[in-house]
């Protein structure tokens, strides 16, 4: 009889997640007795009624690595320990169905699971393996803020779509002596923006490790103006701060939706800016679900499909209650505590940062 390991993608979509399914479904392919399904949307696709599950095989893999997404879904909404249920009165409400997930496990006879996601998806792989769950964890989030692994599939991706950004913006903000501001993703830690703004060549990049100051990005702006001609290209990530300030969210409405909804920061900084005396002619750019989309560069494609069949041969060696991980030059495993133990925050003294600041870009302190 053959075993069966279950495949689950969790949290925000990713390029890269479709290498990593394949690579999976590809290396269990190579023994006689293990088959690969996959649960539609997260851990949706078990607990739904009726279940929504599917084989996963070589030919329905074939040539999924090129697309961006997942073939099996995803969500941030929810999930095993807190599903979102409508009261009697009309309001939603949670509860813990861990358990009964558990149950139609055992009774879909999956031996082991391998879950894909950050760090929220790789918090419940630990309460369910605290549970008694054979369970493997994959490291998925383009923002790079897992501090358990040196890089994580989708981050290179994203920072490439931000950088084109960057490029295209060049050109239109010098033909028209405007200031272009190009927000991109990054909630509490700015390495696409750091990144972009290097690779671009931005002249201010804001992060949120660094709250910045209005006054000085006003004085690194005007220096770029010359009897009102000139140009310039700022960087911002979603969760960049003033100094004494918040970052700049509203709170979500959505339901089985823990985080906070993050956008608008470019708009916010663009009035700051005018508050602060600058006169230039601004511009706002949100680049959006566009750094989640799309092909994968060939280096995500490289580290996914790594990730993929170290998650397999994890399976087979039963290391069960780790985590996949990139420790340069090796693919390595973590255990899931130390996974998630501590958030990867852009180090304002590390080289990047320091990298930014000797081609003159102004960080806003």
């Amino acid at each position: 009889m053959k075993k069966r390991v279950l495949v689950a993608t969790g949290g925000g979509d990713c390029p890269g997640l479709n290498a990593v399914i394949r690579a999976i479904t590809l290396r269990a392919a190579r023994e006689q007795n293990w088959e690969v399904i996959g649960s539609i949307n997260a851990f949706d696709g078990i607990l739904n009624e009726p279940n929504e599950i599917v084989v996963l095989d070589s030919r329905r893999v074939g040539g999924i690595h090129i697309r961006g997404g997942t073939i099996i879904g995803t969500t941030n909404k929810g999930g095993p320990f807190a599903w979102p249920i409508k009261n009697p009165d009309g309001s939603w409400g949670s509860a813990d169905r861990s358990d009964e997930m558990l149950r139609r496990l055992q009774y879909l006879g999956v031996d082991a699971v391998i879950n894909i996601g950050g760090d929220g998806s790789q918090s419940i792989s630990q309460q369910l393996f605290d549970k008694g769950l054979n369970i493997i964890g994959v490291p998925k989030t383009i923002d790079n803020d897992l501090s358990a692994t040196d890089f994580t599939f989708g981050f290179q991706t994203a920072v490439q779509e931000a950088t084109s950004a960057v490029d295209k913006l060049v050109t239109t903000a010098e033909s028209h002596n405007r200031v272009l501001v190009l927000e991109v993703m990054g909630r509490y830690a700015g390495w696409i923006a750091l990144h972009a703004a290097v690779a671009g060549g931005a002249h201010v990049c804001l992060i949120p490790e660094i709250p910045y100051d209005i006054p000085k990005v006003v004085d690194k702006i005007y220096q770029r103006f010359n009897k009102g001609r000139g140009f310039a290209i700022i960087v911002v990530a979603e969760g960049a701060k003033p100094k004494d300030g918040e970052m700049f969210y509203e709170e979500s409405t959505e339901t089985g939706y823990k985080n906070v909804r993050l956008g608008g920061v470019a708009t916010k900084l663009i009035k700051e800016l005018k508050d602060g005396g600058m006169e230039a002619d601004m511009r706002e750019t949100v680049l959006g679900h566009l750094q989640r989309g799309g092909t994968p560069t060939a280096y995500d494609r490289v580290l996914a499909t790594q990730f993929g069949v170290k998650a397999f041969e994890m399976v087979l060696e039963g290391r069960y209650g780790e985590m996949v991980s990139y420790r340069h030059p090796n693919i390595v495993s973590v255990p899931f505590k130390e996974a998630i133990a501590q958030y990867n925050f852009v180090d304002p003294d590390s080289n990047m940062v320091r990298t930014a600041r000797g081609v003159g870009i102004c960080m806003g302190d």
